[in-house]
């Protein structure tokens, strides 16, 4: 198997890891009141929030490699099931 087999996993598990590390940043500013923390319950959503704040321009730039690999890897499935399709649809004329 090729590299790009696993674009599509391999973007979403370093998404998913540069978002933890973003929400462990913030915790740590939380913890030593770099960053203000919000009131009661709603803590843990201020962080979360925040987190995906800082980790969506972070993925945008950091991860534009594994972006496009990923996007290679759906535009050559969604072409081969375009052929497929073509070749079938030839096939039911072809019988007609």
């Amino acid at each position: 198997m090729s590299s790009h087999n696993f674009a599509t996993l391999r973007y979403t598990g370093l998404r998913i890891g540069l978002f933890v590390a973003s929400f462990a940043v913030v915790w740590v500013l939380a913890y030593f009141h770099v960053i203000p923390l919000a009131i009661g319950a709603s803590n843990t959503v201020w962080m979360l929030l925040l987190a995906i704040v800082i980790s969506a321009p972070l993925s945008f730039v950091l991860l534009r490699k594994q972006r496009d690999a990923m996007s290679e890897q759906i535009v050559a499935k969604v072409d081969r099931q375009r052929d497929r399709l073509l070749a079938n649809a030839g096939q039911e004329d072809g019988l007609k």
